[in-house]
């Protein structure tokens, strides 16, 4: 299968590129030679003919999409529709990467791929558009993922959750993380897996969550980080309120996959995603 894959410098990008090169032709592109906001500069695709499209191009600094909401749009929203417009011309299944922040996190259970979107800020917003602009395609899949961590770090973010806690944590400063705001982890190579797998059995067209298995707080999450690394860190929980935010956050946004495991792709539980990307960057693991 010929794949091209749009991002493939950032944390699932990167992961896409590794697990399917082995089986598939993969060309990766970057925004440094590929404009996704641009609909010429997508001709490139027409030239690639690629089986498949997974766009992981996004905008997502939350704080920074409620002040730069044109900019927003046009690469979470504007961007989806012009993949979604080539993938359509060429026969292409269109896959684009979307959050856990098309919902607003009143249901305090982990939501499932039938619950209706109900976005509260501007880069969930801009998100839920490309999702439908996405359906222009019709071979496509939406899959939604949430608070990912891999090994290639997060262009533009300087890393990720993991690799901050863990650098806070070696120079001895104090960490205060939330305790009352919950997701679900996702390790960009299981969800690279779970995309891959998707593809290889053409999965019928739809919306699909390719998050790790539970949920946890952000706390909790940390707990697990320094546990598994066998530190013992200044750690203080503190609440949602005592660190103000200009974007409003889902209080309670976890995922829940109820299709891909009816296929027979199960995505394992999130604490042992983290073991193994853990190891995969080379630290120590604490039996």
């Amino acid at each position: 299968m010929k794949i091209a894959v749009i991002g493939s410098n950032g944390q699932l990008g990167t992961d896409l590129m590794k697990v399917l090169r082995d089986g598939h032709e993969v060309t990766g592109l970057v925004h440094k030679d590929f404009e996704v906001t641009d609909l010429k500069a997508c001709q490139i695709l027409k030239d690639l003919r690629p089986d498949a499209i997974i766009n992981t191009a996004a905008f997502h600094k939350t704080d920074l999409c409620e002040d730069e909401p044109l900019r927003t749009f046009s690469v979470n929203a504007v961007g989806a529709k012009n993949v979604a417009t080539v993938a359509k011309e060429i026969d292409a299944v269109d896959v684009f990467i979307s959050t856990d922040y098309v919902f607003d996190g009143m249901k305090r259970e982990p939501y499932t791929e039938d619950d209706i979107p109900r976005p509260i800020n501007t880069y969930g917003i801009s998100k839920l558009s490309g999702e439908l602009l996405t359906q222009l395609a019709p071979k496509h899949y939406v899959v939604r993922i949430a608070s990912v961590f891999g090994a290639a770090g997060a262009s533009g973010k300087g890393g990720n959750f993991v690799e901050t806690m863990i650098s806070k944590a070696k120079k001895g400063e104090q960490i205060n993380v939330i305790d009352d705001m919950w997701m679900s982890p996702t390790y960009t190579r299981d969800a690279a897996s779970a995309i891959r797998k998707m593809l290889e059995m053409e999965l019928p067209a739809g919306t699909y969550h390719a998050a790790n298995k539970g949920f946890c707080s952000w706390f909790e999450f940390t707990n697990a980080i320094f546990d598994l690394l066998g530190m013992k860190p200044s750690l203080t929980a503190i609440s949602s309120n005592q660190f103000p935010t200009k974007a409003m956050r889902p209080v309670f946004s976890a995922l829940n996959s109820t299709r891909l495991p009816g296929q027979g792709i199960a995505l394992r539980d999130w604490k042992d995603a983290l073991r193994d990307y853990l190891a995969e960057k080379g630290y120590s693991i604490q039996s």
